[in-house]
């Protein structure tokens, strides 16, 4: 039997992020992770203020202030690079969408400038014509968040156990090898596989793919986004919606698209090329780049849309940090501050009534 403060199950983003917290506030923390690659490996590893609904807007913006205060302390491995992001709008419609965009982040200090249809084109000189302007979002940025998740786990220096949970009985946890853990917290971080581990559907899969080019030099400064990407994201069946970011390496990283409840590791040859088609409808040199590698992974959705933060509603000991979608990365440093606070009985930064679990429980029969 192995005893310690708490034990954190998942080493992706929010996993790590969760532990990196716990240990920087004095509690000894094991780490328990299989090893298989999640939504974290699979991402774009964006870091982006998202506001389609109070909640998200709350969460990304504290976030991002969190992130801006990491990221001079974490090695190049990590890619973080400031570049911003511009919000795209090609009819009028989308102009007054990005308006409306620009006064609810500026409700959270979030700074954004309105852009011409000509300031856009010198920001980013391959973008189309037909453009009609867009928001431009400087504080925004991008990391490489598989390194930056082990970077979290160095530095806070916590006991990391490259083994599968197979048993959550608090205050135990029974892994793969056959080891016994014991402590007072168990946070549960492990995106989709949860479900498993809890006996209980609290996430639904939403499966999304994504490409990448050769290696180009700097053809984009920019993180590019079309203004219908919010309604693709919340959508509830199959959509695709333009994202594309330029990467360190020289690469486009190109995206995204959005299936509910497929957990099917194979590339969706049609959907996939609805996405590129819609990238190049705005980027129309993409037609003469090389895409060397297509993948897919899983995004974990709770029923609202929103994460789940803070303590399991019926199993004392047990913790949730959980349903991410797609801003684990975006906002992973405050989620685990988040819980951190509710695991060491404080008063978070912000109320966490809206994240809590319970919200869900009391909804739906948990199976």
């Amino acid at each position: 039997m192995t005893e310690t403060d708490v034990i954190v199950i998942g080493a992706g983003i929010i996993g790590a992020a969760c532990a990196w917290q716990l240990a920087k506030r004095g509690q000894r923390v094991t780490l328990v992770d299989d090893g298989n690659a999640g939504a974290t490996a699979a991402g774009m590893g964006h870091l982006v203020c998202m506001d389609d609904d109070p909640a998200e807007l709350t969460l990304s913006a504290w976030s991002l202030a969190r992130w801006r205060e990491l990221t001079p302390h974490m090695p190049e491995s990590c890619a973080w690079r400031g570049c911003g992001t511009l919000w795209l709008a090609e009819t009028p419609q989308e102009l007054a969408l990005a308006e409306e965009k620009q006064q609810r982040m500026a409700q959270y200090q979030v700074a954004s400038e309105m852009q011409t249809r000509d300031q856009l084109a010198a920001r980013e000189p391959l973008l189309t014509s037909r453009l009609r302007g867009g928001l431009w979002v400087p504080g925004d940025g991008i990391v490489y968040a598989p390194n930056v998740a082990r970077w979290f786990i160095e530095d806070a220096g916590v006991t990391h156990l490259r083994d599968r949970a197979l048993a959550v009985d608090a205050p135990y946890v029974t892994l793969h090898s056959g080891k016994r853990l014991r402590a007072g917290a168990i946070v549960i971080a492990c995106g989709l596989g949860a479900n498993r581990l809890l006996d209980e559907n609290w996430l639904r899969a939403k499966k999304g793919q994504l490409a990448i080019t050769d290696r180009y030099g700097p053809l984009l400064s920019h993180q590019l986004v079309e203004l219908g990407y919010g309604a693709s994201a919340h959508a509830g069946g199959t959509s695709v919606a333009f994202n594309i970011q330029p990467r360190p390496t020289g690469q486009l990283l190109i995206g995204s698209s959005r299936q509910f409840d497929n957990t099917d590791r194979e590339i969706d040859l049609p959907l996939l090329a609805t996405m590129l088609a819609r990238a190049r409808h705005f980027l129309p040199s993409l037609e003469s780049l090389n895409i060397i590698r297509c993948w897919s992974g899983f995004r974990a959705a709770s029923a609202d849309g929103n994460p789940l933060i803070g303590p399991h509603p019926t199993h004392p000991g047990i913790w949730l940090a959980l349903g991410h979608e797609g801003l684990g990365v975006t906002t992973a440093p405050a989620t685990a501050e988040l819980l951190c606070a509710q695991i060491l009985g404080e008063r978070p930064a912000v109320s966490p009534d809206t994240w809590l679990p319970a919200r869900l429980h009391k909804q739906e029969a948990i199976a």
